[in-house]
């Protein structure tokens, strides 16, 4: 079964780390990729911008309209995900704790079974 684990960022709490501390999270997110890919459990990964780089586009007056900046103003955002194919939510949920993050105070990844996948050419 595929399962997305979505990183929550919260810009304030990455800011506040030291250089070490940043380092054994980006070390971390290098180890765990690895550790997927071995078990064959890794589908991809991909880091996003931050929400101010983003546009939205939605219907105003049945007309799709682009306004720049996030869908919603919030502390934390959508960072980036690894998608992973595991035998069950157990499974899932132990690689979700081996993200770095979650040894962070005020940052959590979520874990959401996918429901539907087409990825082309993968």
């Amino acid at each position: 079964m595929k399962y997305l684990i979505l990183m929550q960022i919260n810009p304030t709490i990455l800011e506040q780390l030291t250089p070490e501390q940043s380092k054994l999270v980006q070390d971390g997110h290098e180890a765990f990729t690895a550790h997927v890919k071995e078990r064959g459990e890794f589908v991809g990964t991909q880091a996003l911008a931050d929400p101010s780089q983003s546009k939205v586009v939605r219907s105003v007056a049945g007309t799709p309209q682009t306004s720049d900046g996030p869908f919603a103003e919030a502390k934390e955002f959508l960072g980036g995900f690894y998608l992973v194919d595991v035998e069950d939510e157990a499974r899932v949920l132990e690689l979700a704790r081996m993200i770095p993050d979650t040894s962070i105070d005020g940052l959590a990844v979520e874990v959401r079974p996918v429901m539907f996948s087409d990825l082309g050419d993968l």
